[in-house]
């Protein structure tokens, strides 16, 4: 019996071409990957037009009071939203960790400095051999994490704007120009991050549709997952072969 898996199925009488796929993000997953591109693109944009203030493409768009307050009011909705999903997505982590059911494949590894050391060899020309990545890459990793501290950072310092007098009853005044700084200076770093560096890899490099479909096909999991592609055939070959002293 061939276990090997099988690519895909055509029916030439019907021009149906069936490629199987792979699961990738569960719909929770989606849906927060879903609201987490609506605020940072509505926080990046309301942001950048106050932060530029001085330039004649701000004060176009602020000529008036109430323009300004609208923008406020958004950015601050905005703002609301993330921190809700934040805060669900750490609760989440947190109730899974407790019942030891949080997998740690985004955690970061040794294997990933070495799968970076290899990908720096490659593209220098110096090996022919990319790294083979399990469920997720050391650059999908930084990526994740990389956000994750980004958005921390702006939160925190956002509410500290927000509610400067507040913040200022238990901690010194100078926190809150600190608080402008990072938050505006990581809202650009992060900005700036995900134009170039995450966009890329999602679109450029390949078109990568996975966090909205959920699933990957066959070929994209060989070539771009190859560890977990592995993985995956050598289990399904151990659960089709008889058990040891069973029918034959």
């Amino acid at each position: 019996m061939n276990r090997s898996p099988i690519k895909s199925l055509d029916h030439p009488e019907t021009g149906i071409r069936l490629e199987r796929t792979f699961p990738r993000f569960t719909l929770g997953q989606r849906w927060e990957h879903a609201v987490l591109i609506v605020c940072f693109t509505v926080l990046l944009l309301t942001g950048l037009v106050q932060k530029y203030r001085a330039t004649q493409w701000s004060q176009d768009i602020l000529a008036t009071p109430e323009r300004l307050e609208t923008i406020r009011t958004i950015h601050h909705a905005a703002a609301l939203l993330l921190t809700a999903e934040a805060i669900f997505h750490l609760g989440r982590a947190i109730y899974l960790l407790a019942r030891r059911r949080l997998s740690g494949k985004m955690l970061p590894a040794w294997k990933d400095i070495l799968d970076a050391f290899q990908m720096l060899k490659y593209l220098l020309f110096l090996t022919k051999r990319k790294p083979e990545f399990g469920k997720f890459s050391f650059e999908q990793k930084f990526t994740y994490w990389f956000l994750f501290f980004a958005i921390g950072i702006m939160i925190v310092s956002g509410f500290i704007i927000w509610f400067p007098i507040t913040f200022t009853y238990f901690l010194p005044g100078g926190i809150v120009p600190a608080a402008k700084l990072a938050h505006s200076t990581e809202a650009v770093a992060a900005g700036v991050f995900v134009v170039i560096w995450h966009l890329y890899h999602v679109l450029i490099e390949r078109l990568n549709l996975s966090m909205f479909t959920g699933r990957l096909s066959e070929e994209e999991m060989r070539t771009y997952h190859a560890g977990e592609y592995r993985q995956w055939v050598n289990q399904q070959e151990a659960e089709s072969s008889p058990a040891e002293g069973g029918e034959q």
